[in-house]
């Protein structure tokens, strides 16, 4: 156990600059997206909306060729699966984290200030901070904007990655140094 929990500090101090998500939308071009990204970055696996065992095949798939590319592997489920599964690390809600005892890097989702605070409580590694700007998974709802999103980022006690449409453009107008993008990356 000391061994992978100092594997995952090394990990966390280098923590990727770009994060590719999962979702059902860009799921047939993962592989190419993935080989695609700069070496080292890092792949979030959400997939919700597989059952169990085409989910589970699906990450193995997915896994193989993050491997080789070097990327972190996050799964959005339980530190138990993740571990299960091989996954570096845990994506949730603050509240879904366990405490910092756990060997996995733990990053969380944050809309708002109650849950950047959760996630400075629960002692989470990073978090996306959403949306930065408007998205097409959530077409009319308000976004951020660079403004607010420096503002409410100030408040996090570890690294933020913006979230929300993000893509190469949004990324240099944020001028922020950590982005994830569902798709933006695809």
């Amino acid at each position: 156990m000391a061994r992978r929990y100092s594997e995952a500090m090394r990990r966390f101090q280098s923590l990727p600059q770009l994060w590719l998500l999962s979702d059902e939308r860009n799921d047939a071009v993962l592989e190419e997206a993935l080989r695609r990204l700069p070496r080292g970055s890092g792949f979030v696996y959400r997939h919700y909306h597989l059952g169990d065992p085409e989910r589970w095949a699906r990450f193995r798939a997915l896994r193989r060729i993050a491997r080789t590319m070097d990327h972190w592997m996050l799964l959005a489920d339980s530190a138990l699966t993740a571990r299960e599964w091989g996954a570096d690390g845990i994506y949730g809600a603050p509240r879904s984290l366990y405490p910092r005892r756990s060997e996995l890097v733990q990053i969380a989702t944050a809309h708002g200030m109650d849950e950047i605070a959760q996630a400075n409580r629960h002692g989470a590694d990073a978090i996306m901070l959403s949306p930065a700007f408007a998205t097409r998974s959530h077409p009319g709802s308000p976004s951020l904007g660079p403004a607010r999103f420096r503002m409410l980022a100030r408040h996090a006690q570890m690294p933020v990655i913006a979230l929300g449409g993000m893509n190469d453009a949004t990324a240099q107008r944020l001028d922020w140094p950590r982005w994830a993008a569902i798709d933006g990356l695809s």
